[in-house]
C-alpha cells in the first residue's frame, strides 16, 4: 500500500510537519519530499484491520495527523484529524495472470480545518416538510424517517444508511431487537408480508436519504417506547452503488 499525503494537508498553505503524520502506527518513509509525505507499507502492517464479506476483503487503516507545539509555545495553529483509508480486494480472482488493483476509498478527498460532518436522523411528517411534532404513533401508521449529513463547509458527499435496529432500550445490542436495515443498506423490514417499508426514490439530495417503516411494537412486552439506532455513513459524491454502498428496497412483485 502506498499512501501519498500533501503537506498542505488542509489546503490553507500551511505545511504540516511530516513527523506529525502516522499511517496506523507507522511513520513516513524516505520517499517524502518538501511537498508530500509518502507511506509505503504492506497491507497487514502498522495495525491495519481486515474485514471480510462474502465477496470482498477490506483492509482498514487510519491516517492520523496530530500537530505538536513548538518548544516553549503553549499554542498550536491547526486541528488534529483522522482520515480512514479502506482498500478493497475481490476475494475471488485469478491473481497469477493479472494483478488485482485495490480501490482507495478515503473518508473524503479533501480535509479542511473548518470542515465538519454532522449526521442526523429525524421522524418527519407525511409530506416530508418538517419534523413530526409528536413522537406518538398508532399501529397502522407509518414512520417517515429522514437521514441527513450536514456537510457545512465540507466537499459534497453522498449518504448511506448501513443499518438500523429497533430495541426496547437505548442499548442497540440489547434483546429483544429487530433489524430494520442490514447488510450495508438493505431495508429487510420490507420483506415482511404486512410491511410496505421502502427507501424513497429518487433521493431528494445526495446527502439526504428517506425511508418509510410501518409502525410496530415488540410482542410479549408492555413497554410502549421503542428505540431505533442507525449507522449512517458519508462517501464521495461520485460513489456508484456496489455491495457496500447501496440503499435497497425489497420488491415483493419480483421477490428481489
Amino acid at each position: 500500500m502506498v499512501v501519498t499525503v500533501q503537506r498542505d494537508f488542509y489546503g490553507n498553505g500551511r505545511l504540516v510537519n511530516p513527523s506529525d503524520l502516522l499511517l496506523g502506527t507507522c511513520t513516513a518513509g524516505s520517499q517524502s519530499s518538501g511537498t508530500t509525505v509518502v507511506f509505503q507499507i504492506a497491507l497487514q502492517e502498522c495495525g491495519s484491520n481486515l474485514e471480510m464479506t462474502s465477496d470482498i476483503l477490506i483492509y482498514k487503516i487510519n491516517l492520523s495527523y496530530a500537530p505538536t507545539a513548538s518548544s516553549n509555545v503553549p499554542i498550536i495553529r491547526s486541528s488534529p484529524a483522522v482520515v480512514p483509508i479502506w482498500c478493497y480486494y475481490p476475494r475471488f480472482g485469478n491473481v497469477s495472470s493479472n494483478a488485482i488493483k485495490p480501490t482507495w476509498a478515503p473518508f473524503s478527498t479533501t480535509v479542511s480545518s473548518e470542515e465538519r460532518l454532522s449526521f442526523s436522523l429525524t421522524l418527519m411528517t407525511e409530506d416530508w416538510s418538517a419534523p413530526r411534532p409528536s413522537l406518538v404513533y398508532q399501529l397502522g401508521e407509518i414512520f417517515y424517517i429522514e437521514a441527513l449529513v450536514d456537510m457545512e463547509n465540507h466537499v459534497p458527499m453522498m449518504l448511506f444508511v448501513d443499518s438500523c435496529v429497533a430495541t426496547l432500550t437505548p442499548d442497540e445490542t440489547s434483546n429483544p431487537h429487530y433489524d430494520i436495515i442490514t447488510y450495508n443498506g438493505c431495508l429487510v423490514d420490507g420483506m415482511q408480508e404486512d410491511s410496505s417499508s421502502a427507501f424513497v426514490s429518487p433521493r431528494p439530495e445526495a446527502n439526504k436519504l428517506r425511508f418509510t417503516v410501518d409502525a410496530f411494537r415488540f410482542i410479549n412486552s408492555e413497554r410502549s417506547t421503542i428505540y431505533i439506532t442507525c449507522s449512517l455513513r458519508a462517501v464521495a459524491i461520485n460513489q456508484t452503488p456496489d455491495l457496500i454502498n447501496k440503499a435497497c428496497s425489497y420488491n415483493k412483485a419480483t421477490s428481489r
